[in-house]
């Protein structure tokens, strides 16, 4: 039995769930808090996409906390397949990773599922235990994501917080260009590159070129 994992997140976790089985959400959400985990169900693929669409900006910048979703593959009107592939429109896909409920007949289609992209798939009667496990380990993978998705946020605006000319020095400085051949190009003094570097480094929240050009690479 996993036990829970340390979250970067300070947000709690939550599990989602999409299953046209009011016993079976029921049971899964049982189960979930018998570990400590806490749970949304739906009856619908379509339930769930209008509570994403009702969200400020259709779901954008959606999750804040790590989740992820317990998905049938099988259910009347929008099937979980078609819902995961309209997660892959959206971005989701990573910050809520998708593990499939299965029948023995849509393993093929869990199977091709996963290729696209989704965590995992569980095969109907599946070992309680064993599936907790597999979202605790979701979880994890979108708290990472998440982390991921805001650290690029942060850069984004920090390099919107930049002039200019701060953008061309900062090009030059993560070329590995020292400040006199950096003064050179740019037809400035070598005061001024000196200037302008510091600006970029206090801006970026870094204190070295190497800092710098690999939160650029990470991002």
């Amino acid at each position: 039995m996993t036990a829970l994992p340390e979250f970067k997140s300070r947000n709690l976790p939550m599990v989602y769930l999409v299953d046209d089985e009011d016993v079976v959400r029921d049971a899964l959400a049982w189960l979930l808090r018998s570990r400590r985990l806490l749970s949304e169900g739906y009856a619908s693929a379509e339930a769930f996409e209008a509570m994403l669409d009702a969200r400020p900006g259709h779901g954008a910048g959606w999750p804040d906390a790590p989740s992820c979703l317990l998905l049938d593959v099988r259910m009347p009107g929008m099937s979980g397949l078609a819902l995961f592939e309209r997660l892959i429109e959206r971005g989701l896909h990573q910050v809520l990773p998708v593990i499939f409920l299965t029948g023995h007949g849509d393993v093929p289609t869990a199977v091709g599922a996963v290729k696209r992209g989704a965590f995992d798939f569980v095969e109907k009667p599946f070992s309680d235990n064993a599936l907790v496990d597999r979202a605790l380990q979701a979880l994890a993978a979108s708290d990472q994501a998440l982390s991921a998705r805001n650290a690029s946020v942060q850069l984004t605006h920090r390099v919107a917080e930049l002039t200019d000319r701060e953008r061309e020095v900062m090009a030059l400085v993560v070329q590995g260009l020292p400040n006199k051949l950096i003064a050179d190009q740019l037809h400035i003094s070598v005061r001024t590159v000196e200037v302008h570097r510091a600006r970029v480094f206090e801006k970026m929240d870094v204190k070295s070129a190497v800092e710098l050009a690999n939160l650029l690479r990470e991002n």
